[in-house]
Order: structure tokens, then sequence, then C-alpha cells
């Protein structure tokens, strides 16, 4: 009889999809606006880096206020927004997001394991990239923010996760530091992706380390690398 596949759960952005003109230059369009300032995405990664800023609404909100620019959340999400969706015919920098698993690596991969996906984006934000780049892949369960309690680096996306599978192994696959802590609160093994082109790379691969990460490697493309085969366990 074949038991149920361990758990591959992948978080979207810098996993799944390069955000760095989407939702990176969505912060900076947003403390542009609000401020008239230009930070750098430097500066942004160092704010993720710190732990803490999963939500990329209140870092925006974060960045303006050490700017010495106080702005009200809801307004500056709804800023942020028409920046990343596009309004009054202007181009949304979501467009300018990339898939990063190239053809077939996460078709192998869901002949193995099931996939599912954690991620801080609210779920009226990750379909429509899934939709775009991945409508032949089932992701079950997908876990957003509005799914959740607390955002990472809390558990909860991770132990709901674990009890709509219970017995079963899961691994995260994240690039920053809260999906480390996220992994390493709830007992899941941690995948940690740096790519060496990563603005910030020695100091992520450590702080990955840090945390107890399973693996570090370069891309999703070589997760097949560090997954044991037996994601097709026989009971």
């Amino acid at each position: 009889m074949r038991a149920k596949p361990d758990l591959v759960v992948f978080d979207m952005d810098g996993v799944l999809v390069d955000d760095t003109e989407s939702y990176r230059d969505t912060i900076i369009a947003t403390v542009r606006y609000y401020t008239g300032r230009e930070v750098t995405r430097e500066l942004v990664q160092d704010y993720k880096n710190q732990g803490g800023w999963n939500d990329d609404w209140l870092l925006a909100q974060k960045i303006a206020r050490d700017l010495g620019v106080g702005v009200e959340y809801a307004p500056l999400v709804e800023k942020f927004n028409e920046f990343f969706f596009g309004s009054n015919g202007t181009e949304g920098l979501i467009l300018r997001e990339r898939w990063l698993a190239q053809a077939g690596a996460l078709e192998r991969l869901a002949g193995r394991f099931q996939l599912a996906i954690f991620t801080g984006r609210r779920r009226f934000e990750a379909q429509p990239t899934l939709d775009r780049y991945a409508p032949h892949l089932r992701f079950d369960p997908i876990v957003c923010a509005e799914h959740v309690a607390n955002l990472k680096p809390a558990p909860d996306g991770l132990l709901k996760i674990i009890e709509l599978a219970p017995g079963r192994k899961l691994w995260y696959v994240g690039d920053n530091v809260d999906d480390a802590r996220s992994a390493r609160a709830a007992g899941v093994s941690f995948i940690g992706i740096a790519a060496k082109t990563h603005l910030r790379y020695q100091e992520l691969v450590q702080l990955f380390r840090s945390e107890g990460a399973a693996s570090v490697i370069e891309s999703i493309n070589q997760l097949e690398s560090v997954l044991p085969v037996g994601g097709d366990r026989q009971a």
C-alpha cells in the first residue's frame, strides 16, 4: 500500500518567484511617494535580514517612519497596491516578476512529494502569480497571511500544514531569516535559498546556518539534489 508522500512547502518570493522588481521595487516606490527619498534594494534587504519584516506593507511604513515621515497604514496599503497591481492604465509591478523554477523541476518533485505553499502574501496577491506561471501544478494546501493569526517568523502557517498532514515529514524552502525561524519554531526541516548574486549572500548563509538549516542551496532548481529519494514512501 502506498503511503501518503512527504510535503515540500514553498515560500513564494525569492523561492518560486524573483520579486526584486515587483515587491521589493514596490516598497521603494511607496517610500519614495510618501517621503520623496530614494532608498536602495540593499537597504530593504538589511531590514529583511533583521527579521520580523515579512509584511511588506508594514516594512514600507517602517522605512518611511525611519526617514521621518509617519504614514497611516490603510492609505499606505492602498497606494502600495496601486503600484503593485497597477492603476489608471499603468502597468503593475507584479508583471515584472520572474518564475524561477526551470521547466520540469517542480513537475518532477510533484511525482515524489506533495507540494504546498506557506507565504506572507495574501491569497489575492498569490493567486495571479500561480495562475500565470504554474496553472498546471497543484499546491495543497496554500497558506497565506490571512490564514494565520501571526505572521512569520511565527510558526502558525507551518503548524496549520502539520495539522492537515499528520505524521508526514515537512520540508520548508525559504529565502530569508523569518522563514528559517518559522521552520525552527515549528520543528520543520528548513532548506535555505541564497543565490551567490544576493545582495547580502554571506550574511544570509550565516543566518541560515545559525538557525539550523538542513541545507543551503543557490536556487530552487537544486532542490532535488538535497531532498531524500524516498519522497514517495511505501507503507
